[in-house]
This record gives C-alpha cells, structure tokens and sequence, in this order.
C-alpha cells in the first residue's frame, strides 16, 4: 500500500454502499480523507444493496460497471468508505487488475504520510503490519511454493505464506520493543512533572476541528496547521502560563475520527498516554459543522477505549466565526463550573474566556489576600511573578514586600511546604474564595 502511493499518481474512484437499515457513512468524510492522501478523485459511486456480497462487497452488476469506468478515467485506485475482507480484496484486485483499498488502509496511508518522530513512525509502521499482517492470504503461487532445507528463511516444507507471516511476527514484536522504550522515557518527563505538581491539560477531539490552531493561540507556538484531516499525527507539549496560577502543559494529540482503525488505536496508546494522565481535558468540537454531536460522541467513544472516559473534561465549541448567531461565552453546570466555552481560535475570540473557564475548574479555591514576605524570602517572590499571580507590590520600610496576589491556594500551599515554611505566618488578608 505505501509504495504504491509513493511510486505513483493515485487516481480513484470513490464508493459507497448504502445498506438498508444501517447507518450509511460519511461520504464528504471520505472525500476529505482522499484529498489529505493526496489522491486524485476521478468518479464516484454511490449505491444501495440489501446485503454484503460476500465475494465482491458489492454486487456482480457493480463490478461489471467498474470495468468499464476504470480505463475509461485512467483510474488506477479503488477506495471504498467501508472495510473489506482479504478474501474481498483479493477477489476485487484479480478481478479489476487494481489496487483495491478500504477506508481503514486509506486513513493508515494517510498517518504514514504525516508521521515525523521517531515514534511517530514506529507506531504507524506496527499499526500497517498489524492491518497486512491478515491480507497475507493471496492467490498468488509464489507465496505457495514450499521451501526446503533448514536456514534462516525456513524450514524443511514451510510455505513462503508461513515465512512471510513469521517475518512480519519478528517485525512487529521488534517495533512494540522499540516503542516500550520511547514510552519508558516520556514517563519519566511525566513523573518530573507530577513531582513537580504541574499540571496537564490534553487537547482532544475530532480531527480538524481547531485543535492545532486553539494551540498555537495559546502557546504563541507554531505547529502546523490546515484545513485538512489529519494535520496533526505527532503530539506537541508545550509549557503555558495561565495568569493567576502559574506553569502548565499543554498537549496536543492526533485528531479522532468515525471508525478509527483498531489497530491505530492500540499502537497510538503510548502517545495517548498524556490524555490518560491529564489534569483535564480540553476537547475542541467544530460548532460549525453540521454533524458536532456525532463527532462528539465519536471522541467521547475513543476516549472510553483508550482507558480516558473518566477524566474531566471542558468543552471548547470552537470556529463560531463560522456558526450561526453564536458568541463568545462560557455555560456553566448547576454547581457554577465552566463545562463549556465558546470561542473562535482563528479570530482570537473568547481566549481570554477560555483562560477563565480552566483556571475556574484547575482552582475552585482561590486565594486573594496579601502576603508579607521579608527580604530573605525573594525565592518565593520569584516564584509568584513566574506564575503571574503578583497583582500589586509594596515596599514597606523594612524592605519587606507586600504582595496582593490572585493564585490557586493549593499551590500557594505546596509553595510554602516545599520551603518548610508556615503560610499563615506570612498572611496579611487570607481570603479563599470559591470561583
């Protein structure tokens, strides 16, 4: 599947099946989706049957018209919007004398395409083997002639199939090794930052949704970004300091989508290990597109797979430039928390909202008051203004500084214990408020 898009211009033709009392995919999803490949949409068929053909997917009738469209358009490429067998790709492939391909094997060349870390690679490549690792049945004669002789390529009577399959075993069982050290290492950046007490909110949601844009807003970073599916496969970390509470990560991860390949999901567990950690999820939703609730249940569906269903979660109703008669907001639950936020990250609308509603549910408790802190104290003062959370400063005659501040009292706390010193004694005015 890879080298053939890599040797090749990739012109298909599109199809979807329709079945009686079935929910029918969604076909401008897979457009979108052949578009990221780069592939050139020549024809597109869309139909309905009663039921699979157990040999073809679709019926003899189809097939026959596949015939005659496939060098009529000079199409060298078959996308379906569902997921085939082997024996039904196989049975398309001699039949058509073209690369057959199913939604699940489109969305996995796309991840190939995108990947650009070490690991990144990794897990596409175990995801690609364990998808081949069943379309190793073919009809083809080379994979049935029997080997002999003891070595390293086989055993006395071992079919090509059978060393083909216990290659692709020892190459996968390689990879998971590989990849089991890449996360060994990212968890420990995770327990430097939970000793540290920071911490972590995880971008998710439904790919092309704004996740990346909503990022680099933030961070005043510069990942990439557009219009397309998929735009962003390797996970970015970035520190964020959010006035009145201090340092943060901000992660964000690959996009969710309908349908995600199983085994893309598995081999992406390690990155998604930071939506599992999280403090609280931020999860960024199209207000524009005319399907979000879907796709909110998609995300929320893939977050219950990955172990994450439990975590906590904001809602971002992103691109309200583009929805109608909305406006930058926050909704709040019946116990006064931001459960949702509605903004505009391309516009910059709602940012400062957005700042809000996380800081509401990081600190239900904050502290406003003043504190006194004596000239051999200036580690905790810098500590403060690092967090932004010095909101006025006084001098008195002593050189002791007055400091009104605006910050978590947890961390306010943590601050102090952390210096084996009492908070209470330096307090001028506590005021825990709840917010």
């Amino acid at each position: 599947m890879l080298s053939f898009f890599a040797s090749s211009c990739p012109r298909a033709i599109l199809i979807q099946i329709d079945f009686y009392r079935q929910e029918s995919p969604d076909f401008d999803e897979l457009k979108e989706l052949a578009k990221t490949a780069r592939v050139e949409s020549v024809d597109q068929l869309i139909f309905s049957r009663d039921h699979i053909d157990p040999r073809f997917y679709m019926g003899e009738g189809k097939v026959q018209e596949l015939e005659v469209l496939i060098p009529l358009y000079d199409a060298n490429l078959i996308i379906f919007n569902h997921d085939l067998t082997p024996t039904q790709e196989r049975n398309l492939n001699k039949r058509l004398n073209i690369q057959v391909m199913s939604r699940t094997g489109l969305i996995l060349e796309i991840f190939s395409q995108r990947a650009r870390t070490h690991e990144g690679k990794l897990q596409v490549e175990l995801a690609h083997l364990d998808y081949q690792a069943t379309r190793l049945v073919r009809g083809w004669t080379h994979l049935e002639r029997q080997r002999g002789g003891i070595g390293v390529r086989g055993g006395p009577g071992e079919t090509q199939l059978e060393i083909d399959k216990r290659l692709l075993r020892q190459k996968m069982k390689q990879l998971k090794h590989q990849i089991e050290k890449v996360k060994s290492q990212r968890q420990l950046g995770r327990a430097s930052r939970q000793k540290s007490d920071m911490a972590c909110l995880a971008l998710v949601g439904y790919t092309n949704a704004g996740k990346s844009t909503l990022f680099n807003l933030l961070c005043q970073s510069d990942v990439y970004v557009a219009n397309q599916l998929f735009a962003t496969l390797d996970p970015s970390l970035r520190k964020l300091i959010l006035p009145h509470y201090g340092e943060m990560i901000l992660a964000d991860t690959v996009g969710f989508i309908r349908n995600l390949p199983h085994s893309l999901v598995e081999a992406f567990k390690s990155t998604l290990e930071e939506v599992i950690e999280a403090t609280l999820l931020i999860h960024v939703i199209d207000a524009s597109h005319p399907d979000y609730l879907l796709q909110k249940q998609q995300v929320l569906h893939v977050l219950e797979e990955i172990g994450a269903g439990e975590q906590p979660i904001l809602e971002v109703m992103n691109k309200i430039d583009l929805a109608e008669n909305q406006e930058a907001r926050i909704d709040y639950d019946e116990a006064g928390l931001p459960i949702r936020v509605w903004i505009s990250a391309l516009k910059s609308e709602g940012e400062a909202l957005l700042l809000q509603a996380i800081l509401q549910r990081l600190s239900p408790i904050q502290f406003n008051g003043i504190l006194v802190l004596p000239p051999a104290r200036g580690e905790i003062r810098s500590v403060l203004y690092s967090w932004q959370a010095v909101r006025a400063e006084e001098v008195d005659e002593v050189g002791a500084s007055h400091l009104t501040l605006s910050v978590a009292l947890h961390r306010l706390e943590r601050l102090f214990s952390e210096h084996e010193l009492n908070l209470e004694e330096y307090l001028l005015d506590l005021k825990p408020v709840c917010i």
